[in-house]
């Protein structure tokens, strides 16, 4: 187990590619649809079993929506892939709780997404209730 947490950490803090563009943000979604994804938001528990077909579907869209709505700016930005083509891990910030990038400790992201079983990410503040309770819609 401290194995797999110490490589998901490596990951995690490897190289990432910033999607810039939201027409790149829309291909990677159609890329990431196609497979088997844990999806994890950041303050919940670490999923056990990865999303596929319309439940992923679902989630990556409510995401993108909220993406648009809250980030308000020509660019997307705050979305970054491991590998844009073909992409295993994927962090995605919160464009409300970003943190400063001043900060000596970097802001986490709101959710990963990873094609292997994620490992629990400790935060130093709490999840916002707003968006404990989004996701809670996708649980039940």
């Amino acid at each position: 187990m401290e194995n797999a947490t110490n490589e998901f950490q490596a990951r995690l803090n490897g190289r990432f590619q910033g999607i810039l563009q939201w027409s790149q943000l829309d291909e990677l979604w159609t890329r990431v649809k196609i497979g088997e994804w844990y999806v994890y938001q950041l303050g919940e528990l670490v999923p056990q079993n990865p999303l596929k077909g319309e439940a992923l579907a679902q989630r990556i869209d409510a995401l993108d929506a909220l993406l648009h709505r809250e980030h308000d700016e020509t660019y997307c930005g705050i979305v970054y892939a491991d590998d844009a083509e073909a992409p295993t891990l994927i962090k995605v910030y919160d464009p409300s709780h970003m943190g400063s990038s001043c900060s000596t400790v970097p802001s986490p992201p709101g959710w990963i997404l990873s094609a292997t079983p994620p490992q629990a990410i400790e935060l130093h503040t709490p999840v916002p209730n707003n968006r404990r309770r989004w996701w809670q819609l996708f649980l039940k």
